[in-house]
């Protein structure tokens, strides 16, 4: 199992000029700290606090009993794709009470991850209908939590997927598993923007 502490941090080197957003979404608990902890050349910004008592009674823990901190604002890591690009991840919080700050961290995103739970698919609905209201690109990645694997068609069908978007298998907890993510999210990019007919709906980046 790859580790994000088993590598050493690099600095961002002095020729990258050109930073590109990603923001990582899903439901509670699906594992988005996870992702951008074990991606990130740098020591991650978490913004995670101790679950208390009090917020069983708002969130929703009973498929993730064993969650003891969770994300109140957001995530930030970053991770270079070469000597001049840079991609900086933003994890957003899982809760519906903050929901409300997704949309300011969709403002000047090049692209999306959505994480999903295939046990709890159902949570991922609201991220990816509000990552369509923007016209934002984005990838399906169903994390591995060690259950009965679903199939990709099963999958696309209970999120009504478009054809286009990808659909990925990941393990957040492993950096190889997570770059492969980030790999295939930012070729779906290039993809697009190199459609004419679906460029006027990407925010306003170029991405070569």
């Amino acid at each position: 199992m790859d580790s994000a502490t088993s590598e050493a941090r690099t600095p961002l080197g002095a020729s990258a000029d050109q930073g590109f957003k990603i923001v990582v979404v899903g439901g509670f608990g699906v594992g988005k700290t996870t992702l951008v902890r074990s991606v990130s050349e740098i020591r991650p910004l978490n913004t995670e606090e101790t679950m208390t008592q009090a917020s069983a009674t708002v969130d929703d823990i009973r498929q993730v009993r064993g969650k003891s901190a969770t994300t109140v604002a957001f995530d930030f890591g970053r991770i270079s794709l070469d000597a001049r690009k840079v991609l900086y991840l933003f994890g957003a919080p899982g809760q519906e009470r903050f929901w409300f700050l997704w949309d300011r961290l969709f403002s000047g995103t090049l692209g999306a991850v959505v994480l999903v739970d295939t046990r709890r698919i159902d949570d991922s609905w609201y991220a990816i209908d509000r990552l369509e209201h923007h016209g934002t690109p984005f990838v399906v990645a169903c994390n591995d939590f060690g259950g009965p694997v679903r199939a990709g068609a099963e999958v696309r069908a209970a999120l009504d997927l478009d054809p286009q978007v990808p659909l990925v298998d990941c393990d957040a907890r492993s950096r190889e598993s997570g770059k492969q993510v980030l790999i295939t999210l930012v070729q779906h990019v290039k993809n697009r923007y190199a459609d004419p007919s679906a460029r006027a709906g990407l925010p306003r980046q170029e991405f070569v």
